[in-house]
């Protein structure tokens, strides 16, 4: 798919991408060998504010899905920061969410389908992947979700 496709694809869900975030430590946002895209975990930013809470106490299933959303928004945004276009995504590979949540919360499934469901529907086939749902006590800066990525890249 080429930029304009899948911005065209984004519009269409009422999406735009945001401006790709800072590292807030010592790490890289992408990272390409090998033909692969590693992209760090990204957080949740919605109207511009982080998504902060745990799952199973203060953020339900909706707000954790939109969180997750965000992030994959994120991942794309810093895609295109690393690669200058997202024309060289050729498929997502494998997505990693790691969800804030109570030890008795047992639906983090659902929360990271807010993810994996928009790479669906931007890059259809392509953007169906492998997937890790993962509980968590507590992530960085309080955030309720956090998403990482695998992603193969067409060659430049």
């Amino acid at each position: 798919m080429t930029d304009a496709e899948i911005d065209a694809k984004l519009a269409e869900l009422g999406l735009a991408l945001p401006e790709a975030a800072a590292p807030v430590a010592a790490y890289v946002p992408v990272v390409v060998a090998g033909g692969l895209a590693h992209v760090s975990g990204q957080l949740p930013f919605l109207d511009g504010v982080l998504v902060k809470g745990r799952l199973g106490e203060d953020v339900d299933i909706p707000t954790g899905y939109a969180a997750a959303r965000a992030c994959a928004l994120m991942i794309l945004a810093q895609l295109r920061a690393a690669l200058g276009s997202l024309d060289r995504v050729e498929r997502i590979v494998k997505l990693g969410a790691f969800i804030s949540s109570t030890g008795d919360f047992s639906d983090q499934p659902k929360v990271a389908n807010g993810a994996s469901e928009l790479m669906a529907a931007v890059f259809g086939d392509a953007g169906k992947h492998a997937r890790s749902a993962v509980g968590v006590p507590v992530l960085p800066l309080g955030a309720a979700v956090e998403v990482d990525a695998i992603v193969a890249l067409r060659p430049a």
